[in-house]
This record gives structure tokens, C-alpha cells and sequence, in this order.
């Protein structure tokens, strides 16, 4: 229990998950530890990790997960949290995504301990007699305790019945598989509370929800996503990751130690007692976060030479040797969209941005032309941590 309320935000009820890990051990009965997954996005960042890292948990204390890949309900959208109906996707958009979440998510699971569905084995075979008789369970009062509908139908903003469906057919899932324990963000308690009342509806023994706090991302302030910039990546370049996180708030060093590593909780306790003293320069507790996380989806080897490379440009202001070199045809370029095309940036008008603010240098000297004439071996980088080297053609 120790371990398993480690960095949990809410367990609901706390004596029932106690009972079931008693009866697990009586009857030497791994639990089914839920987690659903809706794949609207391809790549898993941080702070996807921090309910995966539960997960894995359980796996090592015996029990098995049960992922399931919302390949049906991703194409309606999970409304959480949403202020208007989300798009739907197609089924070529989820499943890409599904593919590459699978291919992620082992980087942190057990693949020996964990047991991958597709909801729409069950839900696709739905008939409509069906899908009424478990929309018959759920009343729209009870809906509309959610905040999220309940805002919007104060302010009058459409709410689809196809909204209503979704939280319902996640909870349907805990009822297909008789799930013991089901994850999730804090965002997600309503929908796990769902499937827990769906359960008893149906006469099962109902699944204890686990919710997880929402990890900011590396501005300190906003849940990390990739659509707001502040993710961190964990499949990206070793030095960019490193870079990454020597940018967080210091007042977040631990709680990402707590929720992102595995790092005993004991340790965690005395680098903050020692923050707080002035024994430990949190630059240095950084620096050990960087390095532990990094571990974790690469290689010893390269958290190191990604704490080399980062003294060496930070500490320093040298360039690098070890980047990447760009073949270039031209004479000149437009600089924001030759910024785009090789990846410094996300869009022209984001190269644009970042050259009116000085965030652009070539050989190490400011540049802020949005026109540039190449030149054999010619360094350019963007912000703290992109390089490329020109090599005329």
C-alpha cells in the first residue's frame, strides 16, 4: 500500500483496494488493473507516464494490466475537460496512433504482465437494443454533474447525446473485463466512477478508481501537452530531453521525481530536506532528474554525454561537435522556412517569430534577417539546444 499510494492524488475507496490486495494474496489472484487509453494523439510525453509508472507497479507486485485501446470511443472523443464537442477522428487517424502508442508504452509496462484490447471487439457488436438498455442505466441529471456539462449547459453550448454515450461506453469496458482497479487522471475520476456504478448495475463487484495528479509541464504552470509546447518527450533526442528538464521550476524537482522516476521515496525526501537547507543546489538535483529519466527510455551512455553536451553549451557557450549536417543546394535561403523544413522550428511563422526575438544565431553571432546567404560549414542554431551545420553541395 506504501508503494502503491506513492504520488496518488485520490483512491476511491481506499479500504477496498486494501480488501482486494488481501484477497489477491488468499487466492493467489493477480488483480485486473485497468487503464484506458483513447489514442488521439501519436507520441507519449511525461506526463502520460505518470499513470503508466502505476501501472508498472502493479505489474511488479504481481498483478496484471489490462490496456485497453479506445479504438472505438477515440473516433466519438473523450469530452473531459472540453468547453465544446470535440472532432472525431477517423478510424486510419486511431489507428495510427494506436500503433504508435503500443510501440511506446512497453518503453515503461511489462508486455509479459500486460493484455492489449481494442474496445471495439465489444462495442462495435453492440446492437441498438443494447446500447439502450446501458444508456438506461445512467440518468442525464447524474450526467450533468459533471463540470464540464453542466458549464456548458449553463452557457447554452451544444452538448451532443453522442457525449453522453462516451463515459458510458468507457464504463462498459470495466463491466467486459470485471476490472478490479481502474487508472486515470484526476480529469477522469467522473468516467472511472462511471464504470464502477455501471459495475454494480450488472451485479459484479465494483472496481476501485485510482486517479493521478496532472503533471505540469515544463512552464510550471500548464498539464504538459504537446499542443501547448511544454511537453517532454519520451522518444526524443537525449539532448533534447536533458535540456528539457534542466528547465523546469526548481519547486517541481521532487514532484517529478515522484511521479516520473523510481526513485525511493526516502531519497526523494532527503534531496528536498537538503534543497531546502542550502546543502543540494537544485541545479545539481536537475542534472541527477535528467539523468534518471533519460536512463529510463535510452541508454546510460547517453544521459551522460547529454549532461557533457549540455555544460559544454550552457556552461561554457560552445558549440557542439556532434551535430547534425545539412546537405544545401542554394546560394541564399528564407530562413523561416529553411528553419521549418530541417526541424528548429514548428512553422514558418514560428521561425519568424524566433528571429524577432533574437532567438536565432549563425556561427554564434545574433542573426535576425529573415534572408540568409549559406555558406560551407556555416552553424546554425536556434534557442538554447538546436544545431545544424551547413554543407554546401
Amino acid at each position: 500500500m506504501d508503494l502503491l499510494r506513492r504520488g496518488v492524488a485520490e483512491i476511491v475507496p481506499e479500504d477496498e483496494l486494501l480488501q482486494k490486495l488481501k484477497k489477491s494474496i488468499n487466492e493467489n489472484r493477480p488483480l485486473k488493473v485497468k487503464l484506458g487509453l483513447d489514442p488521439t494523439a501519436p507520441d507519449i510525453h511525461l506526463g502520460h507516464t505518470v499513470v503508466l509508472n502505476k501501472l508498472r507497479q502493479f505489474q511488479d507486485l504481481g498483478h496484471r494490466v489490462e490496456l485497453i485501446i479506445g479504438d472505438f470511443t477515440g473516433r466519438i472523443g473523450d469530452p473531459s475537460g472540453k468547453s465544446e464537442t470535440r472532432k472525431q477522428l477517423t478510424e486510419d487517424q486511431v489507428m495510427a496512433n494506436a500503433a504508435t502508442y503500443q510501440e511506446q508504452i512497453f518503453k515503461v509496462l511489462d508486455p509479459e504482465k500486460t493484455t492489449v484490447h481494442f474496445n471495439s471487439q465489444w462495442l462495435m457488436k453492440m446492437n441498438l437494443a443494447e446500447v439502450l438498455n446501458l444508456a438506461g442505466k445512467y440518468t442525464v441529471a447524474r450526467m450533468l454533474e459533471r463540470d464540464d456539462f453542466e458549464n456548458r449547459y449553463r452557457e447554452g453550448l451544444p452538448i451532443g447525446i453522442h457525449e453522453f454515450i462516451y463515459p458510458l461506453m468507457q464504463g462498459y469496458d470495466s463491466v467486459v473485463l470485471q476490472a478490479d482497479v481502474e487508472l486515470g487522471g484526476t480529469d477522469q475520476k467522473f468516467n472511472l466512477l462511471v464504470g464502477r456504478n455501471l459495475q454494480k448495475e450488472y451485479e459484479m463487484e465494483p472496481q476501485v478508481a485510482m486517479m493521478m495528479p496532472i503533471l505540469e509541464g515544463t512552464d510550471g504552470v500548464q498539464k504538459m501537452s504537446k499542443s501547448l509546447g511544454n511537453y517532454i518527450g519520451i522518444d526524443e533526442d537525449p539532448h533534447e530531453m536533458f535540456g528539457k528538464i534542466m528547465s523546469i521550476p526548481d519547486e517541481l524537482i521532487c514532484r517529478y521525481f515522484e511521479l516520473v522516476t523510481r526513485v525511493p521515496m526516502e531519497e526523494i525526501r532527503q534531496m528536498e530536506q537538503a534543497m531546502a537547507n542550502g546543502s543540494l543546489n537544485p541545479r545539481d538535483a536537475k542534472i541527477k532528474l535528467a539523468k534518471t529519466v533519460i536512463s529510463m527510455y535510452h541508454e546510460d551512455e547517453e544521459a551522460e554525454q547529454a549532461e557533457e553536451r549540455f555544460k559544454l553549451v550552457f556552461s561554457q557557450g560552445s558549440i557542439p561537435d556532434d551535430i547534425p549536417e545539412i546537405v544545401c543546394h542554394d546560394e541564399t535561403v528564407w530562413l523561416p522556412r529553411f528553419l521549418h523544413e530541417n526541424d528548429m522550428v514548428s512553422s514558418t511563422s514560428d521561425g519568424r517569430r524566433m528571429l524577432k526575438q533574437d532567438a536565432v544565431k549563425v556561427n554564434g553571432n545574433k542573426y535576425d534577417q529573415e534572408n540568409l546567404y549559406i555558406n560551407d560549414g556555416m552553424v546554425i542554431q536556434v534557442g538554447k539546444r538546436k544545431f545544424i551545420k551547413i554543407k554546401k553541395a
